[in-house]
């Protein structure tokens, strides 16, 4: 019991302590809100939807706690970030646990303490993404087979099968179709392949068809084809088929983001094996477990066109549970980078992550922007990311601007990634001649402003850039210091 209270304490420390001062940033934890927040004034708790329009990228389960959270806290910051930071918390409780169940409580402490202090763990953990979730599921779904097949108990396999049924309804087909290959890989290895059939049973399907059904079902008996097609072919098969980011598909993506999601603690390791070069170790049934565990998930996703950074999250817990084993020999040190990390993290939260949010949300942008508008101005945003958080600070409705010849490359068509862009959008020459505008453009785009958009303008507001956009551009970009991010500009004439 104490070792639960001691990583409550460092969950709340890491992961919930400046959770209502971090924005929403663009691109991705904005639509996520947003959507939830559309769902929320529409009263309809089924169907995703943004920008009026439904919406069918993700399954329903991180929208329903972002709405749970939204009915209790408000719609803000701290309630989008609670759900993330609950879960992140139940991630240490089930290390903790596991480590403990495969070897010993030491084991499953250290284990806990390192996923708490790993760089990508701490910083998933305040993000407004459906990953923590899909992780615990993920793991209860492993990790109750993997007792109730150590312990001959089928009943743990009803409980597998209902978290992978919450896991589909929380990313996809993915959340079944992984943890499946992971066990079919572990019997595999150790010859007993004629499990299956007892894993397998009718009553285990069902319950993990009911629950999935809870969603899949009634979108599919309401929008039909529309959802099929969008969240099965565009989200899935595209996603697995032809990469989003052509530059992120290479063979050492996945790599090199383990390297740096488990950071420091990887340094530590590669360092340790080196200085204590030997032969493989032995490997029990439980190590080969958590290595099929590990590695099935990495290699499945670097064979992926797509890449996120995101997607091995499931990886670390068995991962950290392995490489907990070598630093419970090495206490010392353990608690010396512990200790240490339990300090400089809620330092960086203020003094880093702060600052880089604040660049990459629109908050600064709609407090500016709230004194200039009203329901009859016509809003538009010039500029590379559509600044989803600026909708959903203010509540208005803004069109992405665009050039016809940008907007022909981009606009939204089936079977393609640019069926993603769902926000409203509008060229220079559909600019109204007899409405108020207001045109907020990013710093980089002012010249493609002024020279594309008819009329006079003038400019009513700008949003100062913070410290370390300003360093990242001037050493990766070459760019001079530019003061400012944003500039908000208002018609004064239309074009004669």
């Amino acid at each position: 019991m104490v070792n639960y209270v001691f990583i409550l304490i460092v969950a709340l420390i890491l992961f919930f302590l400046g959770g209502c001062l971090i924005p929403i940033t663009d691109p991705t934890e904005s639509v996520y809100t947003l959507t939830a927040k559309e769902m929320l004034s529409a009263g309809d708790w089924l169907s995703p939807r943004i920008y009026g329009d439904f919406w069918y990228d993700k399954p329903i389960m991180f929208y329903w706690e972002l709405l749970v959270a939204y009915k209790i806290f408000g719609v803000n910051e701290f309630a989008s970030r609670f759900f993330p930071a609950v879960f992140a918390t139940l991630g240490l409780f089930l290390t903790y646990f596991f480590g403990t169940k495969l070897y010993n409580k030491k084991v499953g402490f250290v284990a806990a303490i390192m996923l708490a202090t790993s760089l990508e763990y701490w910083y998933l953990s305040h993000a407004v993404i459906t990953d923590m979730t899909l992780l615990v599921m993920f793991s209860i779904t492993l990790i109750t087979f993997y007792l109730g097949y150590r312990a001959g108990n089928e009943k743990f396999y009803l409980i597998a099968f209902a978290a992978a049924g919450v896991s589909v309804i929380t990313k996809g087909p993915i959340g079944f179709f992984l943890p499946g290959l992971i066990i079919l890989i572990f019997l595999a290895w150790q010859k007993d392949l004629k499990h299956l059939l007892k894993l397998f049973r009718v009553k285990n399907f069902l319950l993990l068809v009911a629950i999935v059904s809870i969603w899949y079902l009634p979108m599919t008996w309401i929008h039909g084809v529309d959802f099929l097609e969008n969240f099965l072919g565009v989200h899935n098969f595209l996603r697995a088929t032809v990469s989003e980011y052509p530059k992120t598909d290479v063979w050492y993506y996945y790599t090199l983001i383990t390297l740096i999601g488990f950071f420091p603690w990887s340094i530590l390791l590669i360092y340790g094996a080196i200085k204590n070069l030997r032969g493989l170790p032995k490997l029990d049934v439980p190590d080969k477990f958590l290595l099929v565990w590990a590695l099935t998930v990495i290699i499945f996703f670097q064979m992926c066109a797509t890449k996120y950074v995101t997607y091995t999250l499931p990886a670390m817990i068995p991962a950290i549970i392995l490489a907990a084993r070598y630093f419970v020999n090495r206490w010392k040190m353990f608690i010396r980078v512990a200790t240490s990390l339990l300090i400089i993290y809620p330092l960086a939260l203020f003094i880093v992550v702060l600052p880089i949010t604040e660049d990459n949300s629109g908050r600064n942008e709609a407090e500016l922007l709230s004194m200039l508008i009203d329901d009859k101005t016509c809003v538009v945003s010039h500029s590379k990311v559509y600044p989803a958080s600026l909708v959903f600070y203010t509540g208005a409705k803004i069109y992405r601007l665009e050039t016809q010849e940008m907007y022909k490359k981009i606009r939204p068509q089936k079977m393609s990634w640019t069926s993603k862009n769902v926000m409203p959008f509008m060229t220079f020459d559909e600019l109204p001649a007899d409405k108020k505008i207001v045109a907020v453009v990013d710093i980089n785009y002012t010249k493609s402003f002024l020279d594309n958009a008819p009329g006079k303008w003038k400019l009513v507001g700008e949003v100062p850039r913070g410290i370390f956009e300003t360093l990242a551009e001037n050493i990766f970009y070459g760019r001079e210091r530019q003061e400012f991010k944003t500039k908000i500009y208002m018609r004064i004439k239309s074009a004669p």
